[in-house]
């Protein structure tokens, strides 16, 4: 029980959380109005604006800078940790999504074209994010942390 305290105590933790869920609710609500219908599936979803993994893993990095300083092996770690995450969803879960989308719509080509019955494949589309979408997200990440810092520590 005790490891569970410690953890919902942690201010990196919940700092890192927050903003996650804050970006997942706004995400849902731009999708919503965008495509005037509202998805559910989007809280959870990958994919969308802002990033939810920039603005968690940029919310994590940028409270450990400011608490335990620029020239911690902690801060190190975060820090790299970010970019590598920003990276890969602006750049190889991007070129993911659009392959799939190309993929779905040849599938539902060849299944017209033939007439046969295929096996239902659909590949998740939304899964990367375009570089506003990231810089959104690092910059909420970033706010994030400021905010929690003066309020809190």
């Amino acid at each position: 029980m005790r490891y569970i305290t410690e953890l919902f105590s942690n201010i990196f933790v919940l700092t890192a959380l927050a903003s996650w869920a804050e970006a997942q609710v706004l995400k849902t609500i731009i999708h919503a109005i965008v495509n005037k219908k509202f998805d559910i599936t989007r809280l959870f979803g990958d994919g969308g604006m802002p990033s939810g993994h920039s603005a968690t893993v940029t919310s994590l990095a940028a409270c450990v800078g400011l608490v335990k300083g620029l020239d911690s092996v902690e801060f190190a770690i975060a820090g790299i940790v970010a970019v590598v995450v920003c990276h890969d969803a602006r750049g190889v879960r991007l070129e993911t999504g659009k392959q799939s989308t190309i993929l779905n719509e040849m599938q539902k080509t060849l299944k017209l074209l033939t007439s046969q019955e295929l096996p239902e494949v659909k590949l998740k589309e939304f899964v990367g994010h375009t570089p506003t979408q990231v810089a959104a997200g690092i910059i909420m990440g970033i706010v994030n942390a400021i905010i929690v810092y003066n309020l809190f520590i």
